[in-house]
């Protein structure tokens, strides 16, 4: 029997026992014919996702940007870049959606500005700037025995997420600074208390228009080494490194305690529960759960992340055991108090039709949508929306050229450019192949397309307390067959069955009745005993 977190029954949150819907606003909906999606796209399909049975939307920057890293550079915190429209539209948007009961995330990038930010160019104007320690800046280390340039002599082996060293030179002050990511990128001084007063002004000022919460971006890397240590070599491949000094330092949890502190200071902007902290952070299991933080002398609340976003389902191979092993491992690890979460896209991972495949893809939408936790989609899932092939000649993504496939425009309508810009312009990536017949509109006049999967997911799941707060049990792989059991404190209980292979297989299932397949089919029959399972299929049992 799994062990249960004490707080099994305790969801009263929007964001407890809602689902979060992540919107890249770039390929979501374009208004002005420019083939790029803006805010006023969003506020147009804002129907669509109360419609799909979504609580609240993530959107992706879209902030004043150089776009090097498509607005994770950021330039401005308070402002919209014209690209995506203007401050008036987004009040327009987030007013418009608390009028139909959706909740508005914003994404947040507090490791790095763009390197034209202002206080970047404060900061690197000269070696006595205000904002100098503003940003990481290191002297070249000391020359070797033979003779280099100093902007060649590194100050340590620290390397960037996007490869190659992590320091710049920067020759007018013959100094280095730090980027994790790209060179335009450079990272902010957390230890600096002027940096964290100015981003938490950034973030009351988006508070303060009534946002719901905040989705940070790479939560885990806000502080690096104080000493500027190197990073040991990787055991495992020597010629990488272990970010030791680099991720996860003892200090983030602080900087995370004070961010947590100041959405806690803003109440409820539609009807009860408060504003939520969600974090992107890349950690083992272990390592993960300490982001939920601990209760101060105030509260017994954890005063971390309200959800550390736990990526392991995406890491994961799609095999029964691998995936029971996760939620077994994550559910005994969480903290007391601590509210759980699962992810299985986002805009930075290979589409999850195109990981595990179509018919998988079904099942894994009913895993997604009736695990214990918080659920967060990714847009154009629900569709089973693939990665598209880039051309060379189309490549935009500068970063790593490799995360154009699963950011492709949103398929809306058979009509050309798949109804997401005008027929007459060019979106900026290209359309899944099949756009004309696995858009929305299509998939709404078929009964068992995934969209309608998903549809009726979310309304079984909104729908029974047993599967958005029940607690879970039972979790067990059986060769290809991964089964778990969601039940409420009324005694109502749900068996759920997945055939992750590819053949179909025999299972045990108490006395109930087929609420739900992911074929779509067979809703009602009664089952009690052995049952097959197609390959890929899933099954929701009302159990007797």
């Amino acid at each position: 029997m799994l062990r249960m977190a004490d707080s099994e029954f305790a969801a009263t949150e929007w964001w407890q026992t809602g689902v979060i819907y992540q919107v890249y606003p770039r390929s979501f909906q374009d208004t002005n014919g420019d083939g790029i999606g803006d805010l006023p796209g969003i506020t147009a399909r804002l129907d669509y996702l109360v419609g799909l049975g979504v609580d609240a939307i993530w959107i992706s920057p879209f902030y004043p940007s150089p776009m090097a890293d498509f607005g994770y550079d950021v330039s401005d915190y308070t402002g919209v870049d014209p690209m995506f429209g203007t401050l008036e539209d987004f009040d327009a948007l987030l007013k418009a959606a608390h009028g139909k009961g959706l909740r508005v995330i914003l994404d947040f990038v507090p490791n790095h500005t763009s390197d034209q930010h202002p206080w970047f160019l404060e900061s690197k104007s000269s070696r006595t700037s205000e904002k100098r320690g503003w940003y990481l800046w290191h002297e070249a280390a000391q020359p070797g025995d033979d003779w280099e340039p100093a902007r060649q002599r590194y100050p340590n082996n620290w390397m960037s997420q996007f490869g190659g060293h992590a320091w710049q030179w920067d020759q007018p002050t013959e100094q280095f600074y730090l980027h994790s990511f790209l060179a335009q990128q450079p990272d902010l001084n957390w230890r600096n208390p002027e940096v964290r007063e100015a981003m938490y002004e950034a973030m009351r000022f988006w508070l303060d228009r009534g946002v719901d919460g905040f989705r940070m971006d790479v939560l885990w890397l806000l502080i690096k080494d104080e000493f500027f240590r190197n990073n040991p070599p990787d055991p495992n491949d020597l010629a990488s490194t272990l970010p030791v000094f680099t991720a996860d330092q003892p200090e983030t949890h602080e900087i995370v305690a004070e961010m947590r502190e100041v959405l806690d200071g803003y109440g409820a902007t539609l009807g009860s529960g408060g504003r939520v902290l969600i974090g992107e952070i890349y950690l083992p299991l272990p390592k993960l759960v300490r982001y939920y933080g601990e209760p101060d002398a105030k509260t017994p609340q954890l005063r971390g992340a309200n959800l550390p976003f736990n990526f392991h389902l995406i890491q994961s191979p799609w095999h029964a055991e691998d995936i029971a092993n996760i939620i077994r491992t994550y559910e005994s690890l969480l903290p007391a108090g601590a509210w759980p979460n699962y992810v299985l896209g986002n805009h930075d991972q290979s589409r999850l039709a195109t990981r595990i495949g179509a018919q998988q893809a079904r099942a894994a939408a009913m895993l997604l949508l009736t695990l214990r936790g918080t659920p967060t989609l990714y847009y154009g899932d629900e569709l089973g929306m693939q990665d598209v092939p880039i051309a060379a000649d189309q490549v935009k993504d500068p970063a790593q050229k490799g995360r154009d496939p699963e950011r492709s425009p949103m398929l809306w309508l058979e009509t050309a450019n798949a109804g997401f810009t005008a027929p007459e312009a060019a979106p900026w990536l290209p359309l899944q192949h099949d756009w004309q017949t696995e858009n929305v509109a299509a998939q709404m006049q078929r009964p068992q397309s995934m969209l309608m999967l998903y549809r009726k997911l979310l309304a079984l799941r909104r729908g029974n307390a047993a599967l958005h707060s029940g607690a879970i049990s039972d979790v067990v792989a059986e060769g290809n067959i991964l089964r778990y059991v969601r039940s409420d404190p009324a005694g109502k209980r749900f068996q759920l069955l997945f055939n992750l292979g590819g053949d179909h297989a025999d299972t045990q299932c108490a006395a109930g009745t087929v609420v739900l397949t992911t074929l779509l089919d067979g809703e009602g029959a009664r089952v009690d005993g052995v049952v097959t399972v197609e390959g890929g299929e899933g099954l929701l049992v009302a159990l007797d």
